[in-house]
Order: structure tokens, then sequence, then C-alpha cells
């Protein structure tokens, strides 16, 4: 499967459980509902995977953690707040960055419609 068929499975199966439950729970708990559900729709899934930080040809565990890393392709780094800041879309994009994947999806469950609270972002790897 390529990043984007996964993509429009993750952004599936979060608007199944936004439409159920809507805003208000804690992150932890979008997390948890969404791992299941991907990994009911086959999917692997990593949690709070670990993203290292390789400088100078060091390995450095400085606890940079991805929300879930799906098919080990698509970075998922989830919110449930009033609005998303500028730094979370940064953010992902260190993340992609680093553990050398090019598609990440910052997902927010706490707008009014999930679909306001989905944002693509990419990493253009070099050739």
């Amino acid at each position: 499967m390529t990043e984007n068929e996964i993509a429009q499975q993750i952004v599936d199966a979060a608007y199944k459980i936004h439409t159920k439950f809507g805003p208000g729970l804690l992150e932890s708990a979008y997390q948890a509902m969404l791992a299941y559900e991907l990994r009911q729709r086959g999917f692997c899934v990593a949690t709070e995977q670990p993203v290292p930080l390789i400088y100078e040809g060091v390995q450095l565990d400085v606890g940079y953690r991805a929300d879930l890393l799906v098919q080990n392709k698509v970075i998922v780094e989830l919110k449930s707040v009033e609005k998303v800041a500028p730094v979370h879309k940064k953010q992902l994009l260190t993340y992609l960055k680093v553990a050398d994947k090019r598609l990440g999806l910052l997902i927010n469950f706490g707008e009014a419609l999930i679909k306001t609270g989905i944002t693509r972002v990419v990493n253009h790897l070099p050739d």
C-alpha cells in the first residue's frame, strides 16, 4: 500500500471515531481508539514509537516519540486541543525528517469538524 492509501484509511478511521465521540476526550483515548481501529483494518500500528536522533553518526536518545507509526510508513501525530499551533506542524515535519519518512498526518480531535482538524505534512525526501 502506498502512503496515500494508508493515509486515506487513517482519515476514514479518524472520521469514524470523531463521528461517534466528537471532541472532548483526552488525546490518549483517541490514540488508543485509532490504533485499535487501524489494527482491525489489518494495519501494523506502533504507538509511542521512538524516533531516534542521529547527530554526527551518533544515535542520541532524546525521547522523541511519534504517537502512531502505521505500516512503518506514515507518522500520525494526535492532538485534542481547541486549535493546532504552527509548532505542531513543525514538530511533525521534524519527526518525518529524523525518521526518514515521507508522509505524516496531524490530527486534532478537538475540532468541531474532524475534516478541519486533519493536516497532511510531507517531507520532500531527496531522490
